[in-house]
């Protein structure tokens, strides 16, 4: 089971930078898509399923926001869209899909750089998301949650972290959920098998073109685990090449 997460940064601009032609090289069974800002009718999919993919979309109310989607080339027993929080779902941040024992949860976690009232409803949403796969698991032992969490975990995990240890996806709270989450028997697969790895990031600022060839990056994408998985796990890489969005795609590779 090859999976990827990838926030897009808007699908219709990836596909305008050369996405199926990439798609076409096989990255994956399983590609996990965040910030789609696309409803599926308003996507020529067709190009896409012509690849050998299923597509599964959950698309935000709102038109040109967020949304996340699944594409698999393994047919999934099962597939929900959202997660039973009103806002979230209105904003479209969660589908889940069951292959078989285990359960892939792609999400799109909020952002708070907008300001005060979006970084209280990401706090608010992380404790909600935490107490849905908290619950889930007592009935699916067996889970993966990709994604974009936007949230940098440690100090490695960003390019300048006394520059930003005020900033919207490094605050002391945010870093204090994840350890949590991952406390709760969770293994963030990248740093599981590259413990050591630096400049090992996942998303760049497009404010100034030079970030990304300098590497001014954060690790804020990720493909998490439940531990009863972690002897499954045969690999896990990040793609900072691939360049479709101000993201690039996280890949993991797990024995089923």
């Amino acid at each position: 089971m090859r999976i990827i997460s990838y926030n897009v940064n808007g699908i219709r601009a990836a596909i305008n930078k050369g996405f199926i032609e990439w798609l076409k090289t096989d990255p994956a069974d399983i590609i996990c898509l965040q910030e789609t800002k696309a409803m599926k009718d308003n996507v020529d999919y067709t190009k896409i399923e012509a690849l050998g993919f299923e597509t599964f979309w959950f698309s935000a109310q709102k038109k040109g926001y967020s949304g996340v989607a699944i594409f698999t080339k393994i047919k999934p027993s099962n597939v929900e869209y959202g997660h039973a929080n009103e806002q979230s779902d209105f904003e479209g941040r969660v589908i889940r899909a069951d292959f078989g024992d285990i359960t892939l949860i792609n999400a799109y976690y909020p952002s708070g750089t907008s300001g005060d009232e979006r970084q209280t409803y990401k706090y608010k949403w992380l404790d909600e998301f935490f107490a849905y796969v908290q619950e889930l698991r007592k009935k699916r032992k067996k889970l993966i949650v990709v994604g974009d969490y936007n949230i940098a975990h440690k100090e490695v995990d960003i390019h300048d972290p006394k520059g930003n240890k005020n900033s919207s996806g490094f605050l002391p709270e945010e870093r204090a959920w994840m350890d949590k989450f991952l406390q709760n028997d969770w293994v963030d697969t990248f740093r599981a098998l590259n413990p050591d790895a630096k400049g090992a990031y996942s998303w760049w600022s497009q404010r100034f073109p030079s970030v990304r060839l300098q590497n001014k990056g954060w690790r804020i994408d990720y493909i998490c685990i439940t531990a009863n998985l972690k002897p499954q796990l045969k690999d896990a890489r990040i793609y900072p090449d691939v360049k479709h969005s101000d993201h690039c795609p996280i890949y993991v590779e797990i024995k089923n």
